[in-house]
């Protein structure tokens, strides 16, 4: 029996695939590394963070279906998504759907936390990293009542908190984000993974 081939056209570039599969291992690197393997850890969040910073800026000036303003959506063509999603009669998007443009909001901003306090915790604990003499002990000085008897216990405690924090609500988001895929793959016949590693995606217009 003959099948019509559905045609497929680029709508990833290089840039944002290779950039996504890198932040992937760079970030469960970090993870799974944790303090035991502080090196390891250390050099894989300075990835992520580069990466961050990259993608950030790609998003205004990258290719079309790269750009914030070709996927970042309002909540009601979020939830609108969504729930056409559960009837399984929902319109493909050339890009990012309306939650997929959602979800790579949210982790950006959850992994730009993660790391911001990774590094200000690096410095605050060893005077070392690229925050080192910016964020000091002295910063948290204010604090220093609330989170600890002293300022540096105070700055350990603040960054302590809001680093592994947000490493769970990334991890949360991820989980989301499979499960995202999974069922838009389902919805549009499609596997949307496989499209970030080939770049390409199926033309239904």
């Amino acid at each position: 029996m003959n099948q019509t081939k559905i045609p497929t056209r680029p709508v990833w570039d290089p840039l944002v695939r290779i950039g996504h599969w890198t932040l992937v291992i760079a970030f469960f690197t970090a993870y799974l590394a944790g303090d035991d393997f502080f090196a390891v850890h250390k050099w894989a969040g300075y990835v992520v963070t580069i990466y961050l910073f990259f993608r950030i800026i790609w998003g205004f000036i990258g290719t079309r279906h790269a750009r914030f303003a070709d996927f970042v959506r309002g909540p009601g063509a979020v939830f609108s998504y969504l729930r056409d999603l559960t009837t399984g009669k929902v319109k493909a998007y050339a890009g990012h759907n309306p939650a997929g443009g959602a979800m790579v909001i949210a982790l950006l901003l959850s992994l730009l936390v993660t790391t911001t306090s990774g590094i200000a915790l690096y410095a605050v604990e060893d005077s070392a990293g690229p925050l080192a003499g910016i964020v000091t002990e002295q910063t948290f000085a204010p604090l220093a009542s609330t989170f600890g008897d002293d300022e540096e216990s105070a700055g350990e405690e603040v960054l302590e908190s809001a680093h592994e924090t947000f490493v769970y609500i990334t991890l949360v988001l991820v989980g989301l984000h499979i499960a995202g895929v999974v069922a838009s793959s389902l919805a549009h016949k499609e596997n949307l993974a496989r499209a970030m590693i080939t770049g390409r995606k199926q033309t239904r217009d």
